[in-house]
């Protein structure tokens, strides 16, 4: 899933927190890290999500995949046939095979839509339990700052693995557990015509059909 790959560089933001610099300026601010990707695929609750997601983006993607199949045969027929038709009957299939295509594609362009909308909504529960840990963890603490080593930014390059607060956060989010999942799936795309010129997307596993002659 793209969403529990790609948060993972979201994180280094997550506790760059300046609360507490000036209580620790005796001593030095106390600076940590954790390890954001380790911390990302052990969070309870992240394999069910992605596994929920995977069902649904499966469903809806046969869904659009039938309708590009279905188009691909239009186009066959139309193809086989065109030596045959009259100019007028010419114009009226190769209008019923764009107006087809172009359904097609906004289908497309709507499942690409809601897929990134559902992967928001099971990726941000999952992700606020960890920010609130990991400042519940600085707080107690008193870090002035927890960086990511984790982060594909490369925030940290090199660090004392004494410094590693990544178990202890780790141990945090299980024994919270599990966050609620919005269990609600994905609605259909819908089959309301978009305006002509409509950009679209090509989500992955999907194939789009030979251009209509």
């Amino acid at each position: 899933m793209r969403s529990f790959t790609r948060v993972a560089a979201t994180v280094a933001a997550l506790t760059l927190s300046m609360a507490g610099v000036l209580a620790a300026q005796a001593g030095g601010p106390k600076i940590v890290y954790v390890n954001s990707q380790k911390i990302i695929a052990q969070a309870p609750g992240r394999a069910d999500a992605e596994a929920q997601f995977q069902k649904e983006m499966d469903q809806y993607k046969a869904q659009v995949q039938k309708m590009g199949d279905s188009l691909q045969t239009m186009v066959a027929d139309y193809q086989k046939a065109e030596p045959t038709l009259s100019q007028s009957v010419k114009a009226t299939r190769t209008k019923d095979l764009r107006d087809r295509q172009q359904s097609y594609q906004q289908h497309v362009q709507q499942l690409e839509q809601t897929a990134q909308q559902r992967e928001a909504e099971l990726v941000r529960p999952i992700m606020e339990q960890i920010n609130k840990i990991i400042e519940q963890v600085r707080t107690e603490n008193g870090y002035a700052f927890i960086l990511d080593a984790g982060s594909q930014a490369g925030v940290v390059v090199a660090a004392d693995s004494s410094l590693d607060i990544t178990d202890q956060v780790i141990k945090r989010l299980q024994a919270a557990g599990p966050v609620a999942m919005k269990a609600a799936p994905m609605q259909p795309p819908s089959t309301t015509p978009k305006p002509t010129g409509a950009t679209t997307q090509k989500p992955t596993g999907v194939s789009r059909p030979k251009t209509t002659p």
